[in-house]
Parts: structure tokens; sequence; C-alpha cells
């Protein structure tokens, strides 16, 4: 998987969001919201060729004092997530 060309993460006032940057992908009806764990992980896949769910976990892990379990449950809730709202793509 890879992050979708034309979506940027911006903190607003101390919220992430995901800002489409193209055209293409202008949703008026939604705003992609993150906590700082997610943007985190959204910051670290963009500056990845690909990702997997692995190497979320990896990088939670790497960051955070969590156990490989519990990044891994959050890791997969959040990859479901970016697929389903078109925002990683193969």
């Amino acid at each position: 998987m890879k992050i979708k060309e034309g979506f940027e993460l911006q903190n607003v006032c101390g919220e992430y969001i995901i800002v489409p940057t193209g055209i293409e992908n202008v949703d008026y009806s939604k705003i992609i919201s993150l906590n700082e764990t997610a943007a985190y992980l959204w910051e670290g896949c963009c500056t990845l060729d690909s990702f997997s769910i692995d190497t979320m976990v990896e990088l939670l892990t790497r960051e955070y004092e969590v156990d490989e379990k519990t990044a891994r449950e959050d890791c997969e809730k959040i990859f479901a997530c970016w697929v389903e709202m078109g925002l990683a793509e193969e």
C-alpha cells in the first residue's frame, strides 16, 4: 500500500486533518481528522514507497510505549479506515 497522491496532513489550530490537494479528491461532505498517533503514522507512511500493517506496527512500537498486540490492533483499524476512505491504494 501507499498513501494516495492528492492528500496532505495539516495541523489546523492543534487538530490534524487530511486535506485534499487535487480536484479529483475533493469531497466536502467529509473532514478527515487524525489524532496525534494516527498523524505520526501518516507522516511515517508518506515517506515510504509502500507500507503494510507490519510497517505501521514497527513505526508505532518504535515511537510509543505500546505492546505489539495493541499496536497491531490499532494499526489494523487505521489501515482499514484509510483504505475505505480512499486515502491509501495499492
